[in-house]
């Protein structure tokens, strides 16, 4: 008998590798809700990552104790920081939705007031969101941010760490950042996840787990 034919839900994986390979830093609108760049050249592959498929392929969020992945990318200077630049401190990495809403600003604002705190533990403040460098410049400049916000346009890393997830707005369905903290140690593991993170006093509770570590 003749072997049965894979199905394409089988077949995803290998095209998002393959596209990946092949287009490793490409980016172009999305014509789908979410309206970011998907990096994705191959119109299969765009469908599959972008439209209501991608919910079924969402990547988990990293445990506690678990490697945290390496990264690359450039801040609101266009100045590019790695995960491994940072080796032997505190990270805090702070995934958010988008620059510049009432929320993410508040966030910003608390964790940029906290700065000489998190500095006397050596820890580094890094905040992570879509749209590029230009929008996070305009960001920082406009609320007087010093620390630096990392644009992930594509949303690679978002996925990396399990926060590009579905999410919901007056009824409508589409992928976006969840707003979410990681506090990676200085043995490059997490130390500490925060899901669903609610602004307000979010800074002081992750200044005690820095101090927590030492």
């Amino acid at each position: 008998p003749h072997a049965a034919a894979p199905s394409i839900l089988a077949l995803v994986p290998l095209l998002l590798v393959e596209e990946e390979r092949l287009h490793p830093a490409q980016a172009r609108p999305c014509c789908l809700p979410h309206k970011t760049p998907c990096g994705l050249q191959n119109p299969i592959a765009h469908l599959v990552r972008c439209s209501s498929w991608d919910y079924n392929f969402a990547m988990p969020l990293i445990d506690p104790g678990t490697k945290a992945p390496a990264f690359t990318l450039k801040d609101q200077h266009e100045q590019t920081h790695r995960l491994s630049d940072y080796a032997g401190r505190p990270v805090v990495l702070y995934f958010y939705p988008k620059d510049d809403t009432s929320g993410c600003t508040q966030e910003a604002c608390d964790f940029e007031a906290s700065l000489p705190r998190f500095t006397k533990s050596k820890a580094v403040i890094l905040g992570v969101s879509i749209l590029n460098e230009a929008s996070k410049a305009k960001f920082a400049g406009k609320h007087g941010l010093t620390f630096p916000l990392l644009a992930d346009e594509a949303h690679t890393i978002a996925e990396k760490y399990g926060v590009w997830q579905q999410r919901s707005l007056y009824g409508r369905k589409f992928m976006g950042i969840a707003r979410t903290t990681y506090l990676i140690g200085t043995d490059g593991k997490v130390a500490r996840r925060w899901d669903k993170v609610k602004v307000t006093g979010h800074a002081a509770e992750v200044i005690e787990a820095v101090s927590a570590l030492a």
